[in-house]
């Protein structure tokens, strides 16, 4: 066990030593491992050979041997590259064969496979290298005599890769030599089966299979023994018997004498052998190919009903063996391709195809095993390969509809293999289909009933009339199906035959048969009852809706160009007109006969004007209610008439006729009818039924009344209307009574099982809360009833409760039996009055949901009208509606219904209103109103208690602002608004585009500006700063009139959160194009000084936040300084920055002393970085960190703490030149620092490097060397680094040198600004300052220029050159 451990180990360890280790025996010198010196102290003769190339060479196996097949191939493919470009007979290539050889019995299971096909294919590309010498090697590797017992199992597979290697190559077969070797290996390794089982046996069969018949009648003789019991002792002995009996027959009856698989002794033989080889492939789920041989032998010697039945269907389905099941579902699958079609029919009637009914019934579970999909292939595969033979094409989809579960088949109505039936056997198939609904022959069925099903069968429910409803039923949806499945190029024939027979059989019966109508002469064997009916008018409505929808080229149209819808019509009309030979199942009255014809008569009408799409939209309402005629006449016969009314009407319409002028004043408009009608039909779940009423909408929403869209308003806001019940009763009667969606009436089927599970299921979930609420809200009368009751049977006791428990509750058995009578009744009572409660909150749940889908629907005529006429006023009345909606939906979307139909009106309001790139354009005399409804919708937005629903109305106001601003004045209602503004201020009139808009700003402004105001002050306010940039963006003259209000609140005593909004909107808005455009230089000069002296005024108290909305409002005052300070920039305005500097200097010592103590850790160090950007732009350089200047003095150490740090360390020319540089250093020091900058410059790195620390090192406090006071250890700043006395010396002497006049010890806080006047550039310098001479001379400091002054001057170069004669 542990050698096998090591071998596993050695094996499987990536490392070179084991590979050089395992190759001991090659002849070939081999360089040693990585970082070893050769024994004999010289290096191998093939030195650039495999040393050069061996990293690369020797990871090719590492690869060859991982699991990904990817890196498997690529490894296996550069590997051969690498060998092919090699010399003959390299030391590369014997290398590769002996390390390969040695992956083929490596202890990973998974690496042998990838060492023999590597192998197989080295082989396959040099063929010059000898099979013989290959397999004597691996023999010689893998001795089954000298090999240690543990290292066995690894030999065994050695030698079994090694054998499929050579065979693989493709070389095999044509050595005869290295094959008999072969062969004689693989009879040795099957003989230690425990380790190989019939892997040996399998290869050989494999090998002889593909070799030459001469070398297989003499290679039979030793491989094969003549005796039929060891033909039949394993599946493997059997697979090359029947191997020779096709290959090599004459020789293999020389050999064994005649033998007959098939006999009485024989077959109990075989079926062991079959099941044995079932269970070999149990994992790998696929035919043995033993049982596939036997098949084609027992069709060779016509014995196949007998091997079918006894074999097959009496041996191995005998006994429930499901790995023997799957064997013959499978060899069924396999046979289908050769067997005839008498064959095929009896393979379809057996025991075996009811078992693989009984499969497909019973396998409901996930994690059971299903065969239909792979048995679904089989006949797909089976039907495209015989096209040319419909007969056997339609007995096989025959067989397998008649294999039914009590008279349903197993197979779904739906499958999808019928689409490779060719065109003669699909006619034949739906002949079958046809015949079979009219007359059942279920003698002729392969029926079954379950385990489950035969327990708990009842003879009264489950008798044939059950059986003959589930077969029509399946063959009704079976048809539609069909003809869903169908494409265009196929024949309509086929098409118009199923629709005729669904429609026949759905609303006619026959009652004399005539030649004129094919389906009068058909006959039933069973009537049809009234649950078939309606099967059957549910299928054909279905039917309707994929001739509708399918054919993409011309939908729901025929070869003549009309719809099929209007064949069926004319069918029926020719049905009606032979009263004689067919009546219809509900007899039409004399008004509906004749709504019917004046049906027709419109449709001829229609017809003359089908070049009009609003005609074809008409024509496809007109026919899809008159087929509805014979479902629902009473209610279709009035809808025929007001269509018809309103159809002329709108055709005959004149084009520019004025929309609310009607002929008749009392009647409504002709829309406002048919609106009401659309309505009627959306409240039908039918999804025909709703194309056809968007269709017809989108053709008459241009003629809308504001009557006919206040209908629709009042459904989808029936609270607000008074018709509320009426609604509820149409969607209501519409799940009962007339137009109900019979095309989806199966799924409506499953639908309604899955809400009554659902209920079922929310009422067992919920029972214990109804329990709980009922227990908790007991009704006081139920109360006062128990009361009475118990104390009338004297279970209370006596009212002064002294007496003994004994006494207590002494009652008779007649007494007790009254009150137990009492109670019980009592209970029943409130138990019945409990459910009553339950159902009326059940009903009114159903009638919201039913509502809600209602609603849904009428939404598609909205998204209609809005998509097809978004220029249309009546958009304008859309917007407080849907906004109800939406309100109204975000408070109670608890159920899907609700979230539907918030996501939907949330669609169609912002993606196909407020988004939309057309709008109103003509608004005529609403606009006053337009201004009232803005001014209510930013009301309602700062009302809203979500910001969400909030951003909807306020979006709705924006529509607003665009559609006044896209709208022209009249004459009239200019000279109105001249005179209303005679006294404003001309400079907030828009100019341009805008002064000849509807848009007034002077009614707008006061609506936004509350609005805005209310933001910034209002704690909780559902407005937020993306509505106000919106609205800003799009309008930047509103913008300008409501600036005044955010300038004012950047620094008002207000909530720090609301003085950050306004710095948030100002930052946001500055930079825009469109408002700079709006201002006068004057006017955005003067605006940008007020913001200055706001963030001035806010910047006073900065680093002082103690709260999250206090840090963000710092943040967002030096972000707006930051943006002020770039404006100034690129306007190149003079503007005083004194006091923004005065300010920031004043709060530095703070602000640093706030990051070193960590407080907002992340947001201190953004505070930080903003504070020194905004003075890098007043001129003032950041310094370096406390870090780096800790660290600058470690960088230039004393001579002597230098001398001591690198004593030994260095060699004595290094040290002498380092004193004499170091005593050069000191005597410079030692003398007196020069006033003038005449000192040579330094040259090299050394310069660059003491450039790059000389503004820090001239900055004290973050200001200029020249500002910064006489240097006191008491008084430096927090922020800076402690200066030891040498660099204290240093700044002393770099502070004469700048030209400006020291600072007395006395007077530490006087201005710098004036000793620094000099030195400051002119460029850009305001001069226009009113006071006295001695401010004039102040510091004016500009932002033309980026750099600071100070470093410009000549005192910083002396500096730089001071400290570098020091270093």
């Amino acid at each position: 066990m542990r050698c096998d451990l090591t071998w596993k180990r050695q094996s499987s360890e990536p490392t070179c030593s084991t590979s050089m280790a395992e190759t001991e025996s090659l002849h070939v010198a081999e360089p040693p491992a990585l970082g070893e010196a050769p024994k004999s102290g010289a290096w191998p003769a093939d030195r650039h050979g495999l040393l050069k190339h061996s990293r690369e060479f020797l990871d090719f196996f590492w690869d060859i041997a991982k699991p990904q097949q990817e890196t498997r191939l690529e490894a296996t493919e550069k590997l051969l590259e690498y060998l092919r470009a090699r010399p003959e007979g390299s030391s590369e290539l014997k290398y590769a064969l002996k390390r390969l050889i040695t992956g083929l019995g490596a202890g990973r299971e998974t690496a042998r496979p990838c060492y023999s096909l590597a192998l197989a294919q080295l082989l396959q590309s040099f063929e010059d290298i000898p099979l013989c010498s290959i397999l004597q090697q691996i023999q010689e590797k893998y001795d089954l005599q000298k090999v240690k017992k543990g290292m066995v199992r690894p030999a065994l597979f050695g030698n079994l890769f090694g054998v499929l290697a050579l065979f693989q190559s493709g070389r095999l077969v044509k050595d005869s030599e290295a094959l008999m070797q072969s062969v004689k290996l693989l009879q040795v390794l099957g003989q230690h089966y425990s380790h190989l089982q019939e892997q040996p046996q399998k290869a050989l069969v494999d090998i002889l299979s593909q070799v030459p018949e001469a070398t297989l009648q003499e290679v039979l003789p030793k491989v094969l023994k003549p005796d039929l019991n060891s033909v039949l002792g394993s599946p493997e002995h059997l697979e090359l018997f029947l191997l020779a009996q096709q290959k090599v027959p004459k020789k293999l009856e020389k050999l064994m004498g005649p033998v007959n698989l098939f006999s009485d002794e024989s077959i109990p033989r075989l079926v062991t052998v079959l099941k044995m080889a079932a269970t070999s492939v149990k994992k790998e789920r696929k035919l043995p190919a033993v049982a596939l041989d036997l098949l084609r032998l027992a069709l060779q010697e016509d014995s196949f009903p007998r091997f079918w039945k006894e074999v097959v269907e009496q041996g191995l389905l005998k006994k429930q063996f499901w790995p023997a099941s799957y064997l013959c579902f499978r060899l069924l699958g396999a046979a289908l391709p050769l067997l005839s079609k008498e064959q095929l029919q009896l393979v379809m009637q057996g025991n075996l195809i009811r078992h693989y009914g009984e499969h497909m019934v019973t396998a409901k579970l996930p994690s059971q095993f299903k065969f239909a999909p792979e048995m679904n292939e089989y006949v797909g595969a089976f039907l495209k390969g015989c096209q040319d033979d419909p007969e056997r094409q339609l007995a096989l989809v025959v067989g397998f509809t008649s294999v039914t579960n009590q008279g349903l088949p197993v197979v779904p109505t739906f499958w999808r293999v019928m689409q490779f039936l060719s065109p003669p056997a699909l006619k034949g198939y739906v002949a079958w289909l046809r015949d079979m609904f009219l007359q059942p022959n279920l003698d002729s069925l392969v029926d079954f009933s379950t385990i489950n099903q035969k327990k708990a069968q009842d003879a009264l429910f489950h008798g044939p009339e059950r059986a003959v409803f589930r077969l029509r039923k399946w063959i009704i949806f079976r048809l539609v199906s069909i003809v869903d499945n169908l494409h265009a190029e196929k024949e309509e024939a086929l098409i118009e035959e199923v629709a005729r027979f669904c429609f026949f059989h759905s609303f006619f019966e026959t009652k004399k048969p005539t030649s004129q109508i094919p389906e009068t002469e058909q006959h039933f064997s069973q009537p049809l009852d009234s649950r078939t009916r309606e099967v059957v008018g549910g299928a054909f409505f279905s039917l309707l809706q994929t001739l509708s929808t399918q054919f993409r080229q011309a939908p729901g149209q025929t070869q003549d160009g009309q719809p099929w819808t209007y064949h069926l019509v004319r069918f029926a009309d020719l049905l009606l007109n032979h009263s004689r030979n067919a009546v219809p199942l509900v007899a039409f009255t004399t008004q509906q006969r004749q709504a019917w014809d004046r049906t027709l008569k419109t449709l001829k009408e229609l017809e003359a004007q089908s070049s009009e799409a609003k005609a074809t939209a008409f024509q496809h309402l007109l026919l899809l209610v008159a087929i509805h005629l014979f479902k629902s006449p009473t209610e279709s016969c009035d809808l025929l008439g007001d269509i018809q009314t309103c159809i002329k009407k709108s055709l005959g319409e004149k084009p520019r006729r004025t929309r609310s002028k009607a002929t008749n004043p009392q009647e409504p408009p002709w829309v406002e009818v048919l609106v009401e009608i659309l309505l009627a039909l959306l409240a039908q779940p039918s999804h025909l039924m709703r194309q056809v009423a968007r269709s017809v909408f989108a053709h008459i929403c241009s003629h809308l009344t504001p009557r006919a869209l206040q209908l629709i308003l009042d459904v989808l806001n029936p609270e607000e209307s008074q018709d509320e019940e009426d609604s509820v009763v149409v969607t209501d009667a519409s799940e009962q009574q007339w137009l109900g969606d019979a095309e989806d009436q199966s799924s409506d089927d499953g639908e309604d099982n899955g809400h009554k599970d659902s209920e079922s299921e929310e009422e067992s979930s919920g029972e214990e809360s109804d329990e709980e609420d009922r227990d908790g809200d007991v009704d006081q009368g139920f109360r006062e009833q128990l009361m009475a009751v118990l104390q009338a049977g004297k279970a209370l006791g006596g009212a002064d409760g002294e007496e003994d428990d004994d006494d207590d509750g002494e009652l008779g058995d007649e007494a007790m039996m009254a009150l137990d009578k009492n109670l019980a009744s009592l209970f029943a009572e409130q138990k019945l009055r409990v459910q009553a409660r339950r159902d009326e909150k059940n009903k009114l749940q159903k009638e919201k949901a039913l509502r809600r889908d209602f609603q849904i629907r009428v939404l598609d005529l909205i998204e209609v009208l809005v998509t097809k006429q978004p220029e249309n006023p009546l958009v304008l009345e859309l917007l407080e509606p849907l906004l109800h909606i939406i309100r109204r939906s975000m408070r109670t979307s608890s159920t899907k219904q609700e979230q539907d139909l918030l996501h939907k009106t949330a669609r169609v309001f912002t993606h196909h209103l407020c988004r939309s790139r057309h709008y109103c354009r003509d608004v005529g005399d609403r606009v006053d109103t337009l201004y009232a409804q803005l001014e209510r919708l930013v009301q309602q937005a700062g009302r809203q208690a979500d910001s969400s629903v909030s951003l909807y109305y306020f979006n709705a106001s924006l529509y607003l602002l665009r559609v006044l601003k896209g709208n022209a004045v009249g004459s009239s209602t200019r000279k109105a608004q001249k005179k209303e503004k005679g006294g404003t201020d001309t400079g907030t009139q828009p100019q341009g585009p805008e002064a000849a808009s509807c848009l007034d700003l002077s009614l707008v402004t006061p609506v936004y500006s509350s609005a805005l105001s209310s933001f910034l002050t209002k704690r909780n306010s559902p407005l937020t700063a993306p509505m106000f940039l919106s609205l800003f963006s799009r309008h930047p003259m509103l913008c300008k009139n409501l600036l005044p209000i955010v300038v004012e609140h950047v620094a008002s005593p207000t909530r720090p959160r609301h003085q950050a909004q306004a710095c948030l909107l100002l930052q946001k808005t500055l930079p825009t194009r469109e408002l700079r455009l709006c201002f006068k230089d004057p006017e955005w000069e003067r605006l940008l000084d007020q913001i200055l002296a706001k963030v001035t005024e806010a910047l006073r108290t900065l680093g002082e936040a103690e709260t999250k909305s206090g840090h963000q409002k710092e943040l967002s005052s030096l972000e707006l300084l930051n943006i002020l300070f770039r404006n100034i920039r690129h306007e190149k305005l003079t503007t005083d920055l004194t006091a923004v500097l005065g300010v920031l200097q004043s709060q530095q010592p703070r602000l640093q002393q706030g990051l070193q103590q960590g407080a907002h850790s992340a947001g201190s160090s953004r505070l930080y970085d903003l504070y020194w950007q905004a003075m890098k732009f007043l001129g003032v350089q950041r310094p370096k960190s406390e870090k780096d200047a800790k660290e600058a003095p470690k960088a230039t150490p004393s001579p002597i703490s230098m001398k001591r740090k690198k004593k030994g360390f260095l060699p004595e020319t290094k040290k002498r030149k380092k004193r004499k540089s170091e005593g050069a250093t000191q005597e410079e020091e030692a003398k007196p620092a020069a006033a003038g900058g005449d000192q040579p410059p330094s040259t090299g790195k050394r310069k660059r490097k003491i450039k790059s620390k000389a503004p820090a090192q001239s900055q004290v406090h973050g200001m200029p060397a020249s500002k910064s006071p006489t240097p006191d250890p008491p008084a430096t700043s927090p922020g800076s680094p402690a200066k030891t006395p040498k660099l204290q010396k240093k700044n002393r002497k770099l502070s004469p040198g700048s030209r400006a006049t020291p600072v007395s010890p006395e007077s530490p806080k006087e201005p710098a600004a004036k000793k620094r006047q000099k030195n400051l550039p002119q460029k850009g310098v305001s001069g226009k300052s009113p006071q006295s001479a001695l401010p004039r001379r102040k510091a004016r400091l500009s932002l033309a220029s980026r750099s600071p002054s100070l470093l410009q001057s000549g005192a910083k170069k002396k500096g730089q050159l001071r400290k570098a004669k020091k270093l």
